[in-house]
Parts: C-alpha cells; structure tokens; sequence
C-alpha cells in the first residue's frame, strides 16, 4: 500500500474521531456563544476532511489496478461516514439557526417597538444583505475548490488509462519481437539443413558417377 495514502488516512482517522467526539459534546451544550464556536469548528473539521478524501482519492487512483480497487472501497466507506457526521453538523447548525432567528425576531420587535426606527430597519435589511453575499461568495469559492480538484482527479484517471495503453503497447511489441526473432532462428536453422543435404546430394551422386565409371572400366577392359 501506498505510503502517501496511509498518511493521509491516519490524518483523516484522527481528524473524523475528533469530529465525532466534538459532534456528540456539541449537542448538550447550552451557552450559544460556545456553541456556535463549536459548530464553526466542526464546520472547518469538514472542510479539511473534505480534502483529505480527495487526496486519498487521487493517490489511489494512481496505483496499481489491484490494490486501487481495495483503497477505493475502503474510500466510499470513508465517504459514507462522513456525509453522516455532515448530517449530524447540519441539524446542529439548522437548530442553532432557528434559535438565533427567534431570538434575532423577538429583538427587533421590541426595539421597533420601542424606537419605531425606519432608518433602523434599513440598515438591518442592508446588514443582512451583505452577510448573505459574503455567504454566497464563499460557497462559490468552495465550489470552484471542489470542480478544480474534481478535474484534476478525471485528468489523473485520463493519464493512467494512456499510461496502461502504452504499456500494453510496448508488451506487444516485445512479444512481435520475440516471434521475428524465433522466425529468423529457424529460417537459419533450415538453410544450414538445405545446405547440408545439398552437400550429401553431390557427394552420392559424384560416388555413382565414380561407379558407373569404374563398372564401365572394368567391362571395356575385359
């Protein structure tokens, strides 16, 4: 297994541990401040265990066939626990939210109440507003983080294939190789045959020629 991976996943243990611990802690706390604290924490934690994911992602994907489908599945599990504890973080930070807009509400009726301020009114509405662009910013940055890697994940995938291609490739091309140098072997192989027969064909047919004579001899002169 890759050492690379197996750093990444230690720090990614470690952190959704935490994450887990802080997650269950955060749920019996009462003071708001602290809790938001936490939940602004946890928040962050999810962001980084985000990206070891995908660090881990690509690294497996870059190893060997075998041993990448293994890191993989064990990936998804990672993956599946985490969107649970995203889960468990949404529901903290959506109960925090419907708190912090009834208090927020029962605030703003009472000083409209007492002071009846439109001014007031105003700049609350343009607070609001620029609160929710910031927001909006953000998630758009996060976004383009998270398509930037996901390219970067499907370029790697691309490369691997035409790595695989090549070499696959260059096996088949040692094997052609191997096959024209087998042909050159016994094509050499039987020339030397051709011209050792053709050797013992001119030996017994100069050996008949030699008979012939003699026996012709032989008659003549008897």
């Amino acid at each position: 297994m890759s050492e690379v991976f197996e750093g990444y996943e230690r720090q990614y243990c470690e952190l959704s541990t935490n994450l887990s611990r802080k997650c269950n802690a955060a749920g019996s706390i009462l003071d708001e401040d602290q809790k938001s604290k936490e939940i602004s924490e946890l928040q962050s934690g999810l962001d980084e265990a985000d990206v070891l994911i995908r660090k881990m992602d690509l690294e497996a994907r870059s190893l060997q066939p075998g041993v990448k489908a293994m890191l993989l599945a064990k990936l998804r599990e990672y993956k599946s626990d985490l969107t649970k504890l995203k889960r468990e973080v949404k529901k903290l930070a959506s109960a925090k939210t419907s708190l912090t807009a009834h208090e927020e509400l029962l605030e703003s009726g009472l000083a409209n109440a007492h002071m009846a301020s439109a001014d007031q009114r105003e700049r609350l509405t343009m607070s609001t507003e620029r609160l929710n662009q910031s927001s909006d910013i953000i998630k758009e940055s996060r976004r383009a983080v998270f398509e930037t890697e996901e390219l970067g994940v499907s370029i790697l995938q691309d490369l691997h294939q035409q790595r695989e291609t090549l070499l696959n490739s260059h096996a088949k091309l040692h094997g052609v190789d191997d096959a024209i140098d087998k042909s050159k072997k016994v094509l050499t192989s039987m020339s030397r045959r051709m011209s050792k027969n053709k050797w013992i064909l001119g030996s017994l047919i100069g050996a008949l020629v030699l008979a012939i004579i003699f026996i012709l001899y032989f008659k003549l002169s008897h």
